[in-house]
């Protein structure tokens, strides 16, 4: 038999040639591929190390001119309000007014029998007769010692001697005088009288009671209030201080008359912050003609303010933690439209402790809050909303 023919067939040549054409594109396809691949990875990490470069900062946006209303408690208590007192003791003879009527400036509200003052006062009207006498005899006397001396009748010695007597005597009768005048007064405190028209709101003796005057102990038998208008103390914080001005309008709630809301005005402020409370006392007045509210009474007031306080612009509120303290003063970081940073001077109106209202800021403004010691006008943040924002 004939050897075969060693050469391969002809259509072998061109079907490795396209393997080999084939495996070129596959190997160039991976090849670009890779390579692409390695760039894009480069880039974003260029960028990652460029966003890395660029601080994120929370950003709040303050809160408007909303009205800002502050509500404390505070008492009621009479226009003017007088403990009545015994000036003389005795014993109760009567009382004719009871808590709640009304009295009048000048109204006996009772009477006290008074035995001893009577007989002081009988006796000292006796020592005045007494010494009225002396003193009719003392100037009898020394008139005729006068012309006797005239006369040359008597020495001068014994002349002047008369008129001694008569200046002493009248003395000795002017002070028995005051003593008769002085039980006479205390004889007038037998009757106790209102001191002022008003309602009577506090009785503490009854008929033949002990009146004992003038003692540490000794206790008021009435007491009488003039209740036609309340004074309404308050103690506001001191952050509010500056907004308390004379005839401000407040509203005021009571427990007695649920869902009916008061006004009254301020009055009249302490003018000084008290150190360990830190607020200062405030006065209100409430005109009480209805006589619907009662001295002694708790009031809740509602203090309405416009937000704008004591500023001379509009005001917002920000958090006390986003404040910076630059030699040039107080100021804010701002982020603009292009993420960049702008320094915004801000004064502040109100200390609220954990926010401040200030000026120089619009409620659209977007303020960086805790910002870096080192931030600059133009620096690049990245804001991220705070989650607490105002």
């Amino acid at each position: 038999m004939p050897d075969p023919d060693p050469s391969p067939p002809a259509g072998r040549k061109p079907r490795l040639g396209r393997i080999i054409i084939v495996a070129t594109i596959l190997f160039a396809i991976v090849l670009v591929a890779g390579t692409i691949a390695r760039v894009h990875s480069r880039r974003r990490l260029h960028a990652q190390n460029v966003a890395a470069a660029i601080p994120t900062v929370t950003v709040v946006h303050p809160g408007g001119n909303a009205v800002d209303t502050l509500v404390l408690p505070g008492v009621l208590q009479a226009w003017y309000s007088a403990p009545v007192y015994a000036r003389t003791s005795g014993y109760l003879r009567r009382w004719y007014v009871d808590i709640g009527q009304k009295v009048q400036d000048g109204q006996i509200l009772a009477e006290i029998d008074t035995p001893d003052v009577d007989l002081q006062l009988a006796a000292a009207r006796a020592a005045l007769g007494t010494r009225t006498a002396q003193r009719d005899l003392a100037g009898i006397t020394s008139r005729r010692w006068n012309r006797l001396n005239a006369q040359n009748a008597v020495s001068q010695q014994e002349t002047d001697e008369r008129r001694g007597n008569l200046a002493a005597s009248e003395a000795t009768r002017h002070e028995a005088a005051a003593e008769v005048e002085r039980l006479e007064t205390l004889s007038g405190f037998k009757r106790i009288v209102a001191p002022f028209s008003g309602v009577v709101t506090s009785r503490a003796t009854d008929i033949g009671a002990l009146i004992v005057a003038g003692t540490s102990t000794t206790q008021p038998l009435f007491t009488v209030s003039d209740v036609t208008r309340l004074r309404l103390y308050v103690r506001v914080p001191q952050a509010y201080a500056a907004r308390m001005r004379d005839g401000l309008r407040v509203h005021f709630t009571v427990p007695d008359y649920q869902g009916r809301t008061f006004e009254a005005r301020l009055f009249r402020s302490a003018d000084a912050v008290d150190s360990p409370s830190g607020s200062m006392l405030v006065q209100l007045v409430y005109d009480n003609a209805e006589g619907l509210l009662k001295p002694g009474a708790y009031a809740q007031i509602a203090f309405t303010f416009d937000g704008h306080g004591a500023a001379a612009g509009p005001t917002v509120r920000i958090p006390a933690s986003s404040l910076l303290f630059r030699k040039d003063g107080t100021t804010v970081a701002l982020v603009e439209g292009d993420r960049h940073v702008r320094i915004q001077p801000v004064s502040i109106v109100t200390d609220f402790g954990t926010e401040l209202e200030v000026t120089g800021l619009t409620p659209q403004s977007v303020v960086i809050d805790t910002p870096m010691d080192d931030i600059r006008d133009g620096d690049e943040v990245q804001p991220q909303e705070s989650r607490h924002a105002s």
